[in-house]
């Protein structure tokens, strides 16, 4: 289903945050019908599940493939999940990271059938 939601979550730290401020800017320039409908802001903290500072985007499945090549090429660290109504799964087996995976709290994400993210999607990140 190519209108299926997604989301990516791109991490950063300290001696990375200029590359993720130029590939959020990049990003914006993708948004809009048939790209990113959402970029949040660059999170300086861990937040939810997340074990370090990142932004997240929410797009389409049509746009899966440019958005993966970006973020590839930026050398970053970055989770990719479709977004259904099991967030555990979201995060986990349904996802796919782009470098070396991260451990995530696992323990915040909604239980199934019960997942915020669906009601957020391109409005808001945490």
């Amino acid at each position: 289903m190519k209108d299926a939601p997604y989301h990516a979550h791109i991490y950063f730290d300290a001696s990375t945050r200029n590359v993720a401020q130029r590939l959020h800017e990049k990003l914006e320039v993708l948004c809009g019908p048939g790209g990113i409908l959402f970029i949040g802001q660059l999170r300086d903290q861990p937040v939810g599940p997340h074990p370090k500072p990142q932004f997240e985007i929410h797009f389409l499945e049509q746009s899966l493939g440019d958005i993966v090549a970006q973020i590839r090429s930026s050398g970053l660290i970055a989770l990719v999940h479709p977004l259904t109504l099991d967030d555990t799964a979201d995060h986990t087996t349904l996802a796919t990271w782009i470098g070396e995976p991260l451990t995530l709290e696992l323990t915040c994400l909604d239980p199934p059938g019960i997942n915020q993210g669906i009601p957020r999607f391109g409005k808001s990140d945490f």
